[in-house]
C-alpha cells in the first residue's frame, strides 16, 4: 500500500485496500529511518469491528512515544530490548486476549504452547528493567531530544543550500532528523562525517549492507539519486548539545567540498 510524500499511511487508501478476505494488517508505529509517526489511532478505528487483527512494529517508537494499549486497540505489538538500551537478543510480543495465534515451533509447551525452549530469564529481566527506566525518563528525555532534533533541522536547512528534510515535518520521532542533499551521495557524507568522529546512517539498520536506495524513500516519491543523497541523524541517551554544534560546524563544509567534486553538481551549475 502506498504512502504520502512524508511516508504516512493514508487511512482512506487503507480502507479501500481491505477486503473480506483480509485477516491481518501490519503497520509500523513509526519509521526508524525517516522518523514519520503513523496515525495509529485512526488506523485502528478504521479497522475496528471488521474482524481484522492489527499488528504494529513499535520498535522505533518504544521509549520515545507514549503507547497506551488501553487507548489504541492494536491487537499485536512488537517490541525490542536493545532499542531501549536493554540486553541484545530479546524482544517481546504483546498479544491482546481476544487474539489467538498458532505456534511456529511446536515442542514442550513452554510459553503457553506458543514456542519451545528454555526462557532467557536474565535477558527478560534486563528488558523489563530497561523499559521501566525508559518510562521513568520519558518526561525529561523526550523534550531534550526534541530540542536537539529541531536545532539540527533548523541549522542544516538554514546553512546548507538545496538541503531538504525527509519525513513528516511535525509528526516525527523526537530523536530523528533525516535529510537529503542534492547532487552528492549519502555514502560519501557518511564517510566524511565518520572521519570527524560523527556517526550517521544512510538507511535503516535492516538494510545497511546493501547499496540499493532506501525503499522507504522511494515509496515517498523520491528519485533514486535523491534517495542516495540522504542522511539520517538520531539522538540518544548520551547525546549532548555540543554534538549538534559539532555537526553544524563541519557538515556545511563537507557538503560544499563533495559538491565541488560531483560531476552531477558541476553539470547542474553549468546549466
Amino acid at each position: 500500500m502506498g504512502v504520502d510524500q512524508y511516508g504516512r499511511v493514508s487511512v482512506e487508501k487503507l480502507r479501500r485496500k481491505v477486503v473480506d478476505a483480509t485477516i491481518l494488517v501490519s503497520i509500523g508505529w513509526a519509521s526508524s529511518e525517516i522518523g514519520t509517526i503513523q496515525p495509529m489511532q485512526e488506523i485502528a478505528d478504521a479497522l475496528h469491528g471488521r474482524g481484522i487483527a492489527l499488528h504494529s512494529d513499535a520498535v522505533a517508537a518504544e521509549g520515545l512515544l507514549p503507547i497506551d494499549m488501553g487507548k489504541v486497540p492494536v491487537d499485536l505489538l512488537t517490541l525490542s530490548s536493545n532499542d531501549i538500551y536493554g540486553p541484545k537478543g530479546i524482544g517481546a510480543l504483546y498479544i491482546r486476549k481476544s487474539i489467538n495465534i498458532a505456534p511456529i515451533m511446536p515442542g514442550g509447551g513452554q510459553e503457553r504452547g506458543l514456542r519451545s525452549g528454555s526462557e532467557n530469564m536474565p535477558a527478560i529481566v534486563g528488558m523489563a528493567a530497561a523499559a521501566q527506566i525508559m518510562a521513568s525518563e520519558m518526561p525529561q528525555e523526550v523534550p531534550r531530544l526534541m530540542q536537539y532534533r529541531d536545532r539540527l533541522i533548523e541549522g542544516v536547512l538554514g546553512r546548507i543550500p538545496r538541503s531538504y528534510l525527509n519525513g513528516h515535518p511535525k509528526e516525527r520521532l523526537p530523536n530523528n532528523a533525516h535529510f537529503r542533499f542534492e547532487a552528492i551521495e549519502g555514502e560519501s557524507l557518511l564517510l566524511s562525517l565518520k572521519d570527524k568522529g560523527i556517526a550517521v546512517s544512510t538507511g535503516s539498520a535492516c538494510s545497511s549492507k546493501t547499496l540499493e536506495p532506501s525503499h522507504t524513500l522511494i515509496s515517498c516519491g523520491l528519485l533514486h539519486e535523491e534517495a542516495h543523497g540522504s542522511l539520517e541523524f538520531t539522538f540518544g541517551r548520551w547525546s549532548k548539545s555540543a554534538d549538534v554544534d559539532r555537526v553544524l560546524e563541519v557538515l556545511p563544509g563537507i557538503v560544499e567540498r563533495l559538491r565541488v567534486m560531483s560531476p552531477l553538481y558541476q553539470k547542474e551549475v553549468k546549466v
